[in-house]
């Protein structure tokens, strides 16, 4: 029985979305060095996620569409000046700077795993680059593996922003963001 004060916001693609992708991205940062069949699936799951993604954030629901959350950037600083403030308005789905955070990890993860990759095709001539790397030099192992890392860590302090932006969030506005994006449902009142 639902909570007649709660409303739906995130669908079932959303909620499913965002806790596999969670989980792939810690799977391929426990087995970087150690499991490379776990790391490279790992890696083939984010893509196939977040290809999904770009495509839902156009044709999904209400709040999984990039134009419910999308705003131009003089509102996102705006928006985190606010919270800086404690004045920041609640949204029901995503925030101007959580909007922001979703664009950018969808813009980063595709970038960490594609490099991912180029790594695995030039170290093991396996993978779908393989055949890109069959006249590359030697020298190309190391940046190929630097490019990786730095995106990887990238990425790390981007999860860390958007785990320390929820938490702020739900703070401030006196509810529980993670519950929300795992039964789907958020107080209908601010």
């Amino acid at each position: 029985m639902s909570n007649t004060n709660e409303i739906r916001v995130w669908d079932p693609l959303i909620r499913v979305f965002h806790w596999t992708l969670a989980l792939a991205v810690l799977v391929a940062l426990i087995t970087e060095d150690d499991l490379l069949w776990a790391h490279t699936w790992a890696g083939y799951t984010v893509l196939g996620l977040v290809a999904a993604r770009w495509v839902w954030g156009f044709i999904g629901s209400e709040h999984a569409r990039f134009s419910d959350f999308v705003r131009p950037p003089h509102e996102t600083l705006a928006y985190l000046g606010d919270v800086a403030a404690f004045r920041a308005r609640r949204y029901l789905g995503h925030n101007p700077a959580g909007g922001a955070m979703v664009v950018a990890m969808l813009l980063l993860l595709p970038l960490v795993a594609l490099s991912g990759m180029a790594v695995y095709g030039y170290l093991e001539f396996s993978g779908p680059l393989a055949g890109l790397f069959n006249a590359s030099p030697d020298s190309w192992s190391s940046v190929l593996k630097e490019i990786h890392e730095l995106l990887a860590d990238l990425l790390l302090v981007l999860v860390g922003l958007h785990l320390a932006g929820v938490a702020i969030a739900s703070l401030q506005h006196r509810e529980n963001l993670v519950r929300s994006l795992w039964t789907g449902r958020k107080s209908k009142h601010e």
